[in-house]
């Protein structure tokens, strides 16, 4: 039996649904792409041209929801199936859209790198508890202009894994598509075996911007997977009750949605955000906050209950450094974003509300989702009847140790963490130096870098999609690419 936490009484998820739809009519959704109202216009909703304000008839809405499928797969680039969207499954992926990467020997935040993004990329593909890769990091010396599209061509260079991505204009998103359809076999192979998913932002509160707008319809006709990131900020672009945010969470995801699927009926979308509550002593968003987790767990449960694919932003800390608040804050919201059963859950590495990425901390958080991926599986039965056997011939004396069965068993019933986790004595603990979490955190960094193994990936497929991103950076005013190095 797989715990969950379902942190909204059940009376609660029916009048969230019932609010949210009355907020599609009042005050209504701000659209400001023309096709988008266009399309909303055209499926029977009133549209306030002078404004860019549309007014969404509940039946419309639900007309449009039911199109939505229940659940998809991302693959990776060996055509299998990698992540599950939908049910109860859980995975995880990193933080994304760090633009400061923590500096672990001076302590200091600087300005990511590609180089940086290439070694989160390495982490990730080396970590077993990463299901998906992300666009972890901003980099730097790359134009603005390309650099959505230089983010993922680094992922497709150094990574077998699906990735969580998205586009911040509306010319990228189809570069992107094209450059993923590189490996994938052409567009129509890609639809029917998409390797990423996009992300896609409204604007808080009940604002879907041109270019958000758009990447919706653009995503839906090319069968990419779409992931809608609504971010009320409780008390400032939101209302202050967590409920309150919960039900404009809600109207922003059925609004996008029904854009969604009246441009494509049937493409993949899933119900996912990054809220946050405003801490009003600081003016700051706290990612770490429970309160954050609170809102992510009931919008998770809002969406299962259309059987929506979920998403979440959870497991990052607003501490500066990996310390004791970097762990507490990351470990409980991802523990809860995972009993909350959200398919995919964002943000591991992540420091400074998300502004910071350490490659160390991605590495500890490995050992925080391993532990909630086990807290997942519940307790197993392995055996009939579940001990009495198990005493036989012990004659009172704790020699379990002996038992062939406690041999079998014991990786199956214990999530054995890696030698980032100390579980030793402290007389063993002294004798290896005394080290801190954060010590032995490097140390497997180096160890994971140097057994890396690069993907495996066809030259004429490579020679491709650096010759397309040469062409997009030259047009940006990169007339070089960056050196890759190792």
């Amino acid at each position: 039996m797989q715990p969950q936490l379902r942190i909204l009484a059940p009376e609660l998820v029916p009048q969230i649904i019932d609010e949210a739809f009355q907020l599609l009519l009042k005050p209504g959704i701000k659209v400001q792409r023309e096709e988008a109202r266009d399309l909303l216009a055209g499926a029977g909703a009133r549209v306030d041209k002078d404004h860019e304000v549309v007014q969404i008839p509940e039946k419309l809405a639900r007309e449009a929801l039911e199109t939505v499928p229940r659940d998809f797969f991302l693959f990776d680039k060996l055509g299998q199936p990698a992540v599950h969207y939908g049910g109860d499954d859980v995975h995880f992926d990193p933080g994304s859209s760090g633009v400061n990467v923590l500096d672990a020997d001076t302590g200091q935040h600087r300005p990511a790198t590609s180089s940086d993004l290439i070694k989160v990329i390495k982490i990730t593909e080396s970590l077993c508890q990463y299901d998906a890769q992300s666009t972890a990091l901003v980099c730097s010396e790359i134009p603005k202009e390309i650099g959505d599209l230089y983010r993922l061509y680094l992922v497709l260079l150094y990574s077998n894994k699906p990735v969580v991505t998205g586009a911040f204009s509306i010319q990228t998103t189809s570069s992107m598509i094209e450059m993923l359809s590189v490996f994938a076999g052409g567009l129509d192979a890609l639809a029917k075996k998409p390797t990423a998913i996009f992300d896609v932002c409204p604007s808080p509160p009940l604002i879907w911007s041109s270019f958000g707008s758009q990447n919706l319809i653009d995503l839906a006709r090319a069968a990419i997977p779409a992931q809608i990131v609504s971010m009320p900020l409780a008390g400032a672009a939101a209302p202050v009750t967590l409920l309150g945010s919960v039900v404009q969470h809600a109207a922003e995801c059925i609004s996008g949605m029904t854009i969604h699927q009246l441009a494509q009926p049937g493409s993949p979308i899933v119900w996912g955000g990054a809220p946050a509550i405003m801490d009003m002593r600081q003016g700051t968003t706290p990612m770490g906050a429970v309160e954050t987790a609170m809102l992510d767990a009931a919008y998770a449960q809002v969406g299962k209950s259309f059987g929506f694919p979920t998403h979440g932003y959870l497991g990052a800390s607003d501490a500066k450094i990996v310390d004791y608040q970097a762990g507490m804050e990351s470990s409980t919201t991802a523990m809860i974003g995972a009993l909350a059963g959200i398919n995919m859950i964002s943000g591991a590495g992540m420091l400074d509300f998300l502004a910071c990425l350490s490659p160390e901390k991605l590495i500890i958080d490995a050992e925080a989702i391993g532990m909630a991926k086990r807290m997942l599986q519940g307790m197993l039965v392995h055996t009939t009847p579940l001990a009495a056997n198990m005493y036989d011939e012990i004659n009172f004396k704790g020699d379990f140790l002996k038992q062939r069965l406690t041999r079998q068993l014991v990786k199956e019933e214990q999530y054995l963490p890696s030698a980032v986790i100390d579980r030793g004595s402290i007389r063993t603990w002294q004798q290896l130096g005394s080290t801190t979490a954060m010590d032995r955190a490097k140390t497997r960094l180096k160890d994971l870098l140097k057994s890396y193994q690069p993907p495996d990936l066809p030259a004429d497929q490579v020679a491709e999609l650096q010759t397309m991103v040469a062409r997009l950076a030259s047009a940006a005013g990169l007339e070089k690419l960056p050196p890759l190095g190792d």
